[in-house]
Order: structure tokens, then C-alpha cells, then sequence
């Protein structure tokens, strides 16, 4: 799949976590189909048509740096990861702000079913700083997600624990533009023992 590059839209990966339910393992680290999932979700955002990527990193950060191959990306680390996936959707937007992007494709590096495809029909939803746009599957908003700039301070404030921009979207409900992806995508998660049997 290749397409222009967007210029005003970034694509943000959250991979910070720990995996605790997997045993410590970090899910940056796991592999699928003969890569590292990061890399494997960097590839997705580049194949939709981001065209700054930035990456933030958490749980073995420096493991991650040393074995995936995120080259090209803004590495952006996250030393309060363990408290949840909120403090990384904030630390990724901070180091956006004043790149001069108006809006971020924000993805989950556990979540290797959903692919270019489907993040490509959100990034196409973008219409500038005003935007918000959710994947939906059959109905239901997952991700990715894309958050134009003017909301960037209202979802940071709001972004806490583990529900990142959960709370925000679901107050902002009428405003979210959901774009339906169950066709193309997938979107389980790699949380626990169980859910591994996805990767390949």
C-alpha cells in the first residue's frame, strides 16, 4: 500500500507498557510475523501515510531502542509508564506541540490485526485542527484514533490511569466522526497468555 505522505497528520504509537499481564514481557518486544510488534506498528502508520512518526516508549525502553529498527521515528520516552497508558498518550502529544503538525493518528502497538488499511480510512476522515475521528467495529469506536490539535490540551488534562482519551471521546460523542473498519481490521488486543496465539 503506498500513498503521499500526510504532512499534517503525525502518527503517535503508544508502546510503553509492560505487558504485566504477559509476565513482564513488554509488548514492544513480542514478535509478529518475523518482526518486533513496534516495528511492525510503525509499518503500519508509514504504509496509511503518516509522514513524521513519533514513538513513545516505556518498559525497557532501552531494549526497545537496541532491537527494533524505529528509524526515521521521534523516539520519546515515558518515565512514568507504569501509570498507565493516559501518561504516554500525554508525554506523545507534548513532544508534538510545536512540530507543526495539526493532528494525530494515535495507535496502540498491542493491537497487530488492525492495519494500514484501516488506519489509512481514519487518516482520509481528517478535515484539520478541528478533527476527531474514531475506527469503529461494527458500531463500537476502537482505534486508531485521530485527534486534531485543538483538542490536544482537553484530552491531555483528561488523560489519567489507564483510559487515555476514553473519557474525552465519550464526552465529545457527537462530535466523534466514526469510521467503520471491521471489513479490513481486527482489533483484538495482545493482553494476556491467551490473546499470544494471534501472533504469528
Amino acid at each position: 500500500m503506498t500513498q503521499e505522505l500526510h504532512e499534517e497528520v503525525a502518527g503517535l504509537l503508544l508502546a510503553a507498557g509492560g505487558g504485566r499481564r504477559l509476565g513482564g514481557r513488554p509488548k514492544a518486544l513480542l514478535e509478529h510475523r518475523g518482526r518486533l510488534l513496534a516495528e511492525h506498528a510503525v509499518g503500519v502508520l508509514r504504509a496509511a501515510g503518516c509522514g513524521r512518526i513519533h514513538v513513545v516508549l516505556g518498559a525497557r525502553a532501552d531494549e526497545v531502542r537496541r532491537r527494533a529498527d524505529l528509524s526515521g521515528c521521534v523516539l520519546v520516552d515515558n518515565p512514568d509508564w507504569a501509570e498507565g497508558m493516559g501518561s504516554s498518550l500525554r508525554a506523545g502529544l507534548a513532544s508534538l506541540a510545536g512540530t507543526g503538525v495539526r493532528a494525530a493518528l494515535v495507535s496502540l502497538v498491542d493491537q497487530p490485526g488492525i492495519g494500514a488499511q484501516a488506519a489509512a480510512r481514519v487518516l482520509g476522515a481528517y478535515e484539520g485542527e478541528d478533527s476527531l475521528v474514531s475506527a469503529a467495529y461494527e458500531g463500537v469506536r476502537g482505534h486508531p484514533v485521530l485527534f486534531g490539535a485543538a483538542h490536544w490540551p482537553g484530552i491531555a488534562q483528561a488523560a489519567t490511569g489507564d483510559r487515555g482519551a476514553r473519557a474525552y471521546l465519550k464526552e465529545h460523542a457527537p462530535s466523534v466522526r466514526l469510521v467503520e473498519c471491521a471489513d479490513v481490521a481486527e482489533p483484538y488486543d495482545i493482553d494476556t497468555e491467551a490473546d499470544l496465539s494471534h501472533l504469528e
